[in-house]
C-alpha cells in the first residue's frame, strides 16, 4: 500500500502537517507582504556596489524558491514522507508560508511573487522571539503561549503583523515609512532561524539515537537540539571562538571591520555608502552589505537559465563573484614536503578560516577535497589522488580525501517507509533527506575555539573521524614518486555530487522535477568544482637534502683495503639496488650487483684483491636514486 496526498504525490510514509508542526507565528498572523521590488524603489538604482537592492537581488536568499535543486529536493521529499515539504517552505518561502499557500507542499499553490525567496519585508518585520523588549512583546504576545519559540532554529520564525513599520539595525533611521531599532537584526540569532535545521518527526532517545515520533502528533519537544539535526551551521558558529566580544580577525571578510565575530560580520560585510537613493539620506560607515553570500557557484546559473526574464542576470553574475570569493578565503592550503628513501612524503594541511565547519551547511552532495597532481621531468602526470572528471561529473572517490556529511537511514525507519511493500528504501547512507535518521559520517573541518564536548553538545561532533580539541586544521599525508619533479596540490569545493542530482532525478516518480534539473546540471557545467586553494612545489629544491640523506645511509669499509671491503646499507625500507664499479677517470670496469632487492639494513661483502692499487668509483642506484662513493684499493 501507498499514500497519496492531496496534491496526487504518491508517498511511502503517512504523515501529517502535524507532524511538521513548529511554534512561532502561524500562517494568516502575519499580516501581508510587500514585493521585493516596491522596497528596491528606494533602497536601489544608485549604487550596486553598497545598495541593498543589487546586492540582494544576486543572493540565494533572494532565489530560494526558484533554486531547481530545491525543488527537485522538494518532490522527493514530499513522496518520502506525506506533507514533509511543509518544514522546508518555511524557509524558502516564508511570505507563501505565512500568506498561507503553504499546503498543498508541493508548492503548487505559491503564486510568483512567492517564488522570489527571503524577502525584504519578511526579514524586517521578523521579530526576536526571545525578545523582552516592549516594542517586540506587544506582537509576541498576541499569539497562542504554546506557539512562543523558547530558542533560535528550524524556521521558528516571529513576524510581526503590522505591515507600515520595518525593523533594523540602526536606532537613527531616517526613512519614509516607521522604523524601529532592533538588536535582533545585527545578531547571528535572525540567521540561526533558518541555518539551525532538524527534523521534528525524530526525537533523540535514551540511547542517543533518533527514534519517530508518533504518527499525527507534534514533536513532543520544540527543543531543536532534541530532534534529528540536518544542519547545524549557527551552532557550529555558537560553539566557535568568533563567538566572542572581540572575535577572530581577518583581513578578507567583513569588509571595513579588522574583526568578525557574527554571522552578520561576514555575510553582511560592513562598508561606507548611503542604505536609500534618497537625497535626505546620510552616508553611514558602518552599512551593511546586503552580501547574504555563501559558497554556491553554480544553482544561480541554472536559475539565471531558467528565470531569465524575471531576474536580474547582471546582479546574479556578481553574487556568483562573491560566492568565489568566499570559497578562495575560506580556507588556507600549506604544503610539507620531505624526502624519503623511495620518494617524497607530502603533508597537506588544510586550515579553516571560517566561523563554522568547513564545509557547513545542508548535506545536498556539497562536498570539498583533495587534489593531487605530480609530475615528471617531462610534465607527465605519474601519480593523481582526487581526479575529477568534467566530462562525466565523476569523482575518482579512490585515496581521495573528501570533506562531507552524509546522513542516513536505521534499520528501524527503512523497514517502516517499506511497509507498503515495495522495498524501496535500505538502511545506511542515504539522500533521503525526510526520512534520514542517522549521521554517517562528518569529517569536515572544525573553526577555530573547537571543543569536542561543546559540539557534542549541539549534535556537531565528527563521526567516522576525529579532531583533538582546539583543532581547526587538518593535515593528510601522500607518499608521491621518487621521479615527481613537480607537485600541485588543490582544495576543491562543488556545489551538488553527480550522485546527488542523479538520486533527484531517478527517484522521482510524481512530477519532471528531477530530470529538469538533470538536464541543467548537464548543460551548465555538471556543478564545475571551483578552486579554493592552490599550491605548487618542484623537488629539485630537496635534491642536496636527499643526497646527503642517501649517502649517510650507505658506508663503506674499511676503507682504504687490499682485500675484502664491506657495504652497509642502512635504508628507510627494503629497496632495488645496483652498484658499478668505475675507474677515477670514468671507464666502468664491472656491474657488482645488478637491480637486486637489498633489506633496508643489510651489509654485503665484496671482494677487491683484483683491482690494482689506485682510487675507484661506486657508483650506486637505489630506486631511482644516484649515490657515488670513493673506493681506495692499497
Amino acid at each position: 500500500m501507498s499514500w497519496i496526498n492531496r496534491s496526487g504525490i504518491f508517498s511511502y510514509v503517512p504523515t501529517t502537517l502535524d507532524d511538521f508542526f513548529m511554534p512561532g507565528s502561524q500562517p494568516l498572523e502575519s499580516g501581508t507582504f510587500n514585493s521585493p521590488n516596491k522596497c528596491h524603489s528606494c533602497h536601489g538604482g544608485y549604487d550596486n556596489n553598497v545598495e541593498p537592492a543589487f546586492n540582494y537581488q544576486g543572493s540565494m536568499m533572494s532565489h530560494s524558491m526558484r533554486d531547481p535543486l530545491f525543488e527537485a529536493s522538494l518532490t522527493i521529499a514530499n513522496q518520502d514522507a506525506l506533507f514533509s515539504g511543509d518544514l522546508c517552505m518555511r524557509c524558502h518561502t516564508p511570505r507563501g508560508w505565512l500568506e498561507g499557500r503553504s499546503t498543498p507542499t508541493d508548492g503548487s499553490a505559491l503564486t510568483s511573487a512567492d517564488r522570489e525567496g527571503v524577502q525584504c519585508h519578511f526579514c524586517h518585520k521578523m521579530v526576536d522571539p526571545l525578545s523582552t523588549r516592549p516594542e517586540d512583546l506587544a506582537y509576541i504576545n498576541t499569539l497562542a503561549p504554546e506557539n512562543v519559540p523558547t530558542q533560535h532554529g528550524n524556521g521558528m520564525y516571529v513576524v510581526d503583523a503590522d505591515d507600515n513599520t520595518r525593523r533594523g539595525p540602526y536606532d537613527d533611521a531616517n526613512a519614509n515609512h516607521p522604523t524601529l531599532y532592533s538588536p535582533f537584526h545585527s545578531s547571528s540569532e535572525i540567521c540561526a532561524t533558518c541555518h539551525d535545521v532538524s527534523n521534528p518527526v525524530f526525537s533523540k532517545a535514551p540511547d542517543g539515537s533518533y527514534q519517530p515520533n508518533a504518527t499525527n502528533t507534534p514533536a513532543p519537544t520544540f527543543d531543536k537540539y532534541e530532534m534529528f539535526p540536518v544542519e547545524r551551521t549557527y551552532s557550529e558558529w555558537k560553539m566557535s571562538a568568533y563567538n566572542t566580544a572581540e572575535g577572530i580577525p581577518s583581513a578578507v571578510f567583513g569588509g571595513t571591520k579588522t574583526n568578525v565575530s557574527s554571522c552578520i560580520d561576514c555575510h553582511m560585510p560592513q562598508t561606507s555608502g548611503k542604505g536609500c537613493n534618497k537625497q535626505f539620506a546620510s552616508t553611514r560607515n558602518d552599512l551593511a552589505i546586503h552580501d547574504l553570500t555563501g559558497g554556491n557557484t553554480f544553482v544561480p546559473l541554472l536559475i539565471k537559465a531558467k528565470y531569465a526574464g524575471d531576474v536580474d542576470v547582471d546582479a546574479i553574475d556578481a553574487g556568483i563573484s562573491r560566492a568565489q570569493y568566499m570559497l578562495q578565503n575560506a580556507a588556507t592550503l600549506n604544503l610539507n614536503v620531505t624526502t624519503t628513501i623511495n620518494g617524497y612524503n607530502l603533508d597537506v594541511k588544510i586550515i579553516n578560516e571560517t566561523g563554522h565547519k568547513l564545509p557547513s551547511g545542508y548535506p545536498e552532495g556539497r562536498r570539498m577535497w583533495i587534489n593531487v597532481q605530480c609530475y615528471d621531468n617531462d610534465d607527465n602526470i605519474i601519480y593523481e589522488s582526487g581526479a575529477y572528471d568534467s566530462d562525466t561529473g565523476t569523482l575518482d572517490k579512490t585515496g581521495t580525501k573528501i570533506y562531507e556529511v552524509k546522513l542516513g537511514m536505521s534499520e528501524a525507519v527503512a523497514a517502516l517507509a517499506n511497509a507498503n511493500g515495495t522495498g524501496t528504501y535500505t538502511a545506511g547512507e542515504s539522500f533521503h533527506f525526510a526520512l534520514n535518521n542517522v549521521v554517517v559520517k562528518d569529517n569536515r573541518i572544525p573553526p577555530r575555539g573547537f571543543i569536542n564536548a561543546n559540539f557534542e553538545a549541539v549534535q556537531a561532533a565528527p563521526i567516522g573521524y576525529s579532531y583533538p580539541d582546539g583543532a581547526f586544521s587538518d593535515i593528510t599525508s601522500y607518499t608521491v614518486p621518487e621521479t615527481t619533479n613537480r607537485i600541485v596540490v588543490k582544495l576543491l569545493y562543488q556545489t551538488s555530487s553527480k550522485e546527488y542530482i542523479e538520486f533527484l532525478r531517478d527517484k522521482n516518480v510524481t512530477d519532471n522535477k528531477g530530470q529538469e534539473l538533470y538536464e541543467l546540471w548537464e548543460a551548465h557545467g555538471k556543478s564545475t568544482p571551483i578552486v579554493m586553494q592552490e599550491a605548487e612545489f618542484f623537488t629539485s629544491t630537496l635534491d642536496m637534502t636527499k643526497k646527503q640523506t642517501m649517502d649517510a645511509a650507505i658506508k663503506i669499509y674499511p676503507n682504504p683495503s687490499k682485500n675484502m671491503v664491506n657495504v652497509s646499507f642502512d635504508l628507510a625500507s627494503n629497496s632495488r639496488v645496483s652498484l658499478e664499479l668505475y675507474t677515477i677517470n670514468g671507464v666502468k670496469l664491472y656491474t657488482l650487483i645488478n637491480n637486486k632487492t637489498v633489506n633496508a639494513i643489510e651489509t654485503i661483502p665484496l671482494n677487491v684483491s683484483t683491482l690494482t692499487s689506485g682510487i675507484y668509483i661506486l657508483k650506486f642506484k637505489i630506486n631511482q636514486n644516484i649515490i657515488t662513493k670513493l673506493l681506495i684499493v692499497d
